[in-house]
């Protein structure tokens, strides 16, 4: 079991939200505590933006249900509609996010059957908002998230699963079966890094220096992703094409695997260069190999498409010059942030691991 950082503000919310609701002995704390569960989000801006979302859906939750109840009474027809109506204007101000604390201000507020509804309604309400305002001090206050080491650490951990992969799969060492089911948990991967990428992207920087800084970190990191990407296109056209590469002419297998052996080096330490781990040359001999190896791959290519049509080869070919164009392209851009931060924390922080 594995206990992160929301686990403990969720925790940390619902505990301020009924101590605050029991210290200001507003009855039934326990709203309080729901609306801190549905307001807690991953980012700070992103508590930010639902903070004024959850105002809005409470406000109108709450004026639907007061209305409804002074004209039509509290009978569970009348409590239903009241929920369909509020559920429509939600999605209607795209406020989706909110409908599951707005319908919870309805319910709480149509509940009460004495006299004072007013007064009643006007205390729920406030006490809801409580839970909400609670998690977002929380979220502002408590276990900052640190988005971007996270992101660093998955792209280099999925990029070496996937050079792994392509190593053995051109030494004909993979097994087929084993190999498709990793692919898709691979694409699964990527997709969970895209959410990560978002997930830093939001994260508020006030400083102007560390402003800029990021600005290049976010065209840095898309960029480490895009080749990731890259790099496992080549793994699943490798897979793919499996059976027509093993038959092809010895001399020309031996070309596309010194290519790929040369991109997945180069790979590798462009991403020990972003972190320091590797002297820093702007333009290094691996660069100049990778470059000498694609123009070997392309000659080799049309002299064997000359001998033999098979045009599948064209997409493989392609994939793979992709993907080592990519890769210039992440160099240069690690030389230019280099230059212009050169003492980047992340890269000191991790090199120092």
């Amino acid at each position: 079991m594995k206990l992160g950082a929301r686990i403990f503000k969720t925790g940390i919310a619902v505990t301020l939200a009924l101590f605050l609701a029991t210290l200001l002995h507003l009855p039934s704390p326990v709203f309080a505590g729901i609306s801190a569960v549905f307001a807690m989000q991953p980012t700070i801006y992103r508590s930010y933006l639902s903070l004024i979302e959850q105002v809005q859906a409470n406000i109108i939750g709450a004026a639907f249900a007061i209305i409804a109840v002074l004209l039509f009474g509290r009978d569970p027809f009348i409590v239903g509609l009241t929920l369909m109506i509020v559920i429509a204007l939600c999605l209607k101000m795209r406020l989706e996010s909110t409908i599951s604390v707005a319908l919870v201000t309805v319910i709480a507020i149509m509940e009460y059957t004495e006299k004072q509804f007013i007064e009643f309604a006007i205390i729920r309400f406030s006490t809801i908002m409580l839970g909400i305002f609670a998690a977002f001090v929380v979220n502002l206050i408590f276990l900052p998230p640190k988005y971007e080491k996270k992101l660093y650490e998955q792209i280099t951990e999925n990029t070496e699963n996937i050079l792994k992969w392509i190593r053995i799969h051109i030494r004909h060492a993979s097994e087929h079966r084993i190999l498709k089911e990793d692919i898709e948990k691979m694409k699964e991967n990527i997709t969970k890094l895209e959410h990560l990428y978002l997930m830093y992207k939001e994260e508020r920087t006030y400083s102007r220096k560390k402003r800029f800084q990021k600005s290049r970190k976010l065209v840095l990191y898309r960029q480490m992703i895009v080749v990731a990407n890259r790099a496992l296109d080549t793994l699943k056209i490798l897979h793919r094409f499996e059976n027509e590469l093993y038959h092809m002419p010895t001399e020309f297998r031996q070309v596309i695997r010194s290519q790929l052996d040369s991109l997945l080096h180069y790979h590798e330490q462009i991403l020990l260069k972003f972190i320091g781990k590797i002297k820093y040359h702007p333009r290094t001999e691996t660069a100049m190999e990778t470059r000498e190896e694609r123009t070997r791959l392309i000659e080799a290519f049309y002299a064997h498409h000359q001998q033999k049509n098979e045009y599948y080869l064209f997409s493989l070919i392609g994939t793979i010059i992709d993907y080592s164009e990519q890769l210039e392209h992440l160099d240069k851009l690690i030389d230019s942030f280099h230059h212009y931060h050169h003492d980047s924390t992340l890269a000191k922080n991790l090199a120092d691991n």
